[in-house]
């Protein structure tokens, strides 16, 4: 296998002679390894490209491609440091931004940034804001970015195409599971409308689409080695959406008291001091920057992603946990009821949560 990553990664434009290939972390898309170099060249992460997940990996790259080299320049401009406040990706010696292996795998190599801290999870309302502060400032140095990108997953955090999946699978009813599931089929139903009429508002431009991330989970975001934001990295899901489900899914991730697989519900619910932590960071960055109506849906925002997520489990349950990995056979209901309960826990204080955000608007903008 040594051998093997040794050949593919000097596809690559590298600088320096390749001392050890290593694996790195437990990505559940990805696989991931870090070349080590002679001297001192920099470092380099390469990884595996996962084309189930990304059908369209000359695509995706080149998504990062435009995003990257724009980023780039506004760190230029501002004085900062292009090395390690944007990702970089190396090219291979063709040129291209991917390599095919002879298994029709595809390849892809950036910079490893040294020096820099990331964390599994947010755990303080510090880091909590950090966190809200790094992908507000990755969305704000996109703010002027008008090249079309692609879509990498179709329909990803679109809950009309997500309603076209779940109604196909009730009706498939694969693993003959729909009968006893009357009361959690009743919390999808009883919200669809709620949740297409906000999605409306974002198809007919009255919520804008702008370039956002995707994927906002604290382990994307690189620290200095002061405990500052350095950058924001794992670009592959970057397309144009609504910078709203940037918020609701990381509200959705660091708020939540429990775990995302919780059997004990009462552990489960929304933290108000985290979403107001979170909200803090970001709307430090983006405020003044965001229309009156993103303003006004930022919290419900965090509604939309937890419900979408509570659908996803259920349906995944419901057609056999064909996507999401299980450990136990009723393991996607239990991410079901606890999502759940983190989504009623937001509806009891939503409320609240309108009123921080009305709060952190005005400390911003006046």
């Amino acid at each position: 296998m040594m051998e093997k990553l040794r050949k593919i990664a000097n596809e690559f434009q590298l600088k320096g002679e390749i001392r050890n290939i290593d694996s790195l972390g437990d990505g559940f898309i990805n696989d991931t390894f870090i070349i080590r170099t002679e001297g001192d060249c920099p470092d380099y992460i390469l990884q595996r490209k996962n084309k189930n997940i990304f059908p369209d990996v000359p695509a995706m790259m080149e998504n990062i491609r435009k995003v990257t080299d724009h980023i780039r320049k506004r760190v230029v401009k501002q004085g900062g440091n292009p090395l390690r406040e944007v990702m970089t990706v190396i090219p291979t010696t063709g040129g291209k931004l991917y390599f095919v292996d002879d298994e029709g795998q595809y390849w892809a190599v950036s910079v490893f940034i040294d020096n820099t801290t990331a964390y599994n999870k947010a755990d303080t309302e510090e880091l909590a804001r950090k966190g809200g502060e790094g992908i507000g400032k990755f969305q704000a140095m996109l703010s002027d970015f008008t090249e079309p990108l692609a879509e990498t997953i179709k329909g990803f955090h679109n809950i009309r195409h997500r309603f076209l999946q779940w109604d196909e699978a009730l009706l498939r009813d694969a693993a003959g599971r729909v009968a006893s599931l009357k009361e959690e089929i009743g919390w999808i139903e009883s919200r669809r409308e709620e949740m297409l009429d906000f999605w409306k508002m974002v198809e007919d431009g009255r919520i804008p689409t702008r370039t956002t991330h995707n994927d906002t989970k604290i382990n994307n975001i690189l620290f200095d080695e002061n405990g500052s934001v350095l950058c924001v990295i794992d670009l592959d899901t970057v397309m144009a959406s609504t910078s709203l489900n940037d918020f609701g899914d990381a509200i959705r991730s660091y708020t939540n008291t429990g775990d995302e697989d919780d059997k004990d519900l009462k552990k489960v619910s929304m933290s108000l001091p985290m979403f107001r932590a979170y909200a803090d960071g970001y709307l430090s960055q983006r405020a003044a920057q965001l229309t009156e109506r993103e303003l006004e849906y930022l919290a419900f925002s965090a509604r939309y992603i937890t419900y979408e997520q509570v659908l996803r489990f259920l349906m995944d349950y419901i057609d056999g946990d064909t996507y999401y990995k299980v450990k136990y056979p009723e393991h996607n209901l239990v991410r079901t009821h606890a999502q759940y309960k983190l989504l009623q826990s937001m509806e009891q204080q939503y409320d609240k949560m309108c009123s921080i955000v009305k709060e952190l608007t005005n400390k911003y903008t006046k």
